[in-house]
């Protein structure tokens, strides 16, 4: 059975950090890429970052670049978020989701997806 399962989100202060951890199983980790997405209350489900697990390459949204880390440990089947400098416009539900090959920047284009982690930013 394939399982994400994500943890890590909570409430923080504006300025503050977060660390999300994807955990994966099911299916072969090292042929697939995996990405993070958040969805806000009335907003569309948008791409955060990606990592592809062939040669390590990442993608990031404007809106994240400097302030997110995308990593991934193929030992322990596991991607994380690290998510410095936070702001009210980074609260959202934070999904990580699974495609085979080499990351999509398109959240249609992934076969497999976690519960979600809420992540809170207070001003």
């Amino acid at each position: 059975e394939v399982q994400l399962v994500e943890s890590g989100g909570g409430l923080v202060q504006a300025g503050g950090s977060l660390r999300l951890s994807c955990a994966a199983s099911g299916f072969t980790f090292d042929d697939y890429a995996i990405g993070w997405f958040r969805q806000a209350p009335g907003k569309e489900r948008e791409g955060v970052s990606c990592i592809s697990s062939s040669d390590g390459s990442t993608y990031y949204a404007d809106s994240v670049k400097g302030r997110f880390t995308i990593s991934s440990d193929n030992a322990k089947n596991t991607v994380y978020l690290q998510m410095n400098s936070l702001k009210p416009e980074d609260t959202a539900v934070y999904y990580c989701a699974a495609v085979k090959g080499d990351y999509m920047v398109d959240p249609h284009e992934y076969d497999y997806w976690g519960q979600g982690t809420q992540v809170t930013v207070s001003s």
